[in-house]
């Protein structure tokens, strides 16, 4: 078996746990200094710990915590160079990461949805190993791509969560104003956007002809999807991904600075 380790059991953290333990591939350890992060992801791991060099004795090393706190951590945490530290601190190239040790650095870009298997994630072409790739499998799916890429893609599937939420609120609010109850709105909502993920995913189809493809002629899509079309959604979910995608990069020219 493969040992994680976790330091920073957050939300996102958290949910890598959540969602490795699931597997029977991995011992994990999860590391963090308040007592109440440690308690809430203690069912899911083999041993929990506010000590850091215990963190450290693990064939991979996921850094979970803020932006702000990772030069301390790196400081403190002492790795060999056939250890892997996997890096998901928004905003911090691999390049100011390498310098504190001596293990292979890996950077990704995951999201919440690593909790229930159903993450999207992004991770560093020239430095992934098969085993980061195996541990990014267990969790959902995942893109290699050239870390000058890293900014966008935190925007899109990192952020895209959110905005995919805020999507599915908008579609239940509707569902709700029509007469359905709220449960019958979220549930319905909810599983559209699922289903229609999952459509995506496993077709040869582009979306464009999968929307064709829903769209009878006169029938009731093509009449919402003109609303759709004469709108500016697509131009404010794209600003949205673009103000992320700023972001990502003024964090990491923030980290650059120090």
């Amino acid at each position: 078996m493969t040992a994680v380790s976790v330091i920073g059991c957050g939300n996102m953290g958290g949910a890598f746990l959540k969602g490795l333990s699931e597997t029977e591939q991995y011992t994990l350890t999860a590391c963090d200094l308040d007592p109440e992060a440690r308690e809430a992801v203690a069912p899911y791991c083999a041993e929990t710990t506010a000590d850091i060099d215990v963190a450290a004795d693990a064939d991979v090393v996921v850094v979970a915590v803020k932006p702000k706190v990772i030069r301390t951590v790196l400081e403190d945490l002492e790795l060999s160079t056939d250890q892997t530290l996997l890096s998901i601190v928004a905003g911090v190239p691999t390049d100011l990461i390498e310098p504190y040790t001596d293990a292979r650095v890996v950077r990704v870009m995951p999201n919440l949805a690593a909790e229930t298997g159903n993450m999207a994630a992004a991770v560093t072409a020239d430095t992934v190993t098969d085993e980061v790739r195996a541990i990014l499998e267990a969790v959902g799916e995942y893109v290699e791509i050239d870390e000058s890429q890293m900014d966008v893609a935190t925007a899109v599937n990192g952020s895209g969560p959110a905005f995919v939420f805020y999507l599915i609120q908008a579609m239940k609010d509707a569902g709700v104003e029509g007469g359905l109850e709220e449960e019958q709105a979220t549930v319905l909502a909810a599983q559209t956007f699922k289903g229609a993920s999952e459509t995506v995913l496993r077709s040869e189809k582009s979306i464009d002809e999968l929307i064709d493809a829903v769209c009878s002629p006169n029938g009731t899509t093509i009449e919402g999807m003109d609303v759709l079309w004469d709108s500016t959604a697509d131009d404010a979910v794209a600003d949205a991904v673009r103000a992320a995608e700023r972001r990502s990069a003024e964090l990491a020219e923030e980290r650059t600075d120090e």
